[in-house]
């Protein structure tokens, strides 16, 4: 082969491994974004979750305490019946 020749192939080849490297390390790069918004939608996406978690057992303790008020004025009103009750045994 003439060395003219041989120079030319070389640097081709050595042009080709170059752009290839850098299109792999570029959709790489890609890749990395892609999953870094990924990243960042999901944690959005956990917060919102945990802050209406949160808002749920808030209302479930008010719910749950107010439930527990209601139970207490009927034990309070099934006593003050048991106290009027004409009927009731003495």
């Amino acid at each position: 082969m003439d060395d003219p020749l041989v120079i030319v192939l070389v640097v081709i080849a050595v042009v080709v491994i170059a752009g290839a490297i850098y299109w792999m390390t570029r959709g790489k790069a890609r890749r990395l974004e892609h999953q870094r918004e990924q990243t960042a939608d999901h944690r959005r996406n956990a917060r919102g979750a945990a802050q209406r978690a949160g808002e749920a057992e808030l209302a479930a303790r008010r719910h749950a305490e107010e439930a527990e008020r209601e139970r207490e004025r009927a034990v309070e009103l099934e006593h003050k019946a048991a106290e009027t009750d004409p009927d009731r045994p003495e």
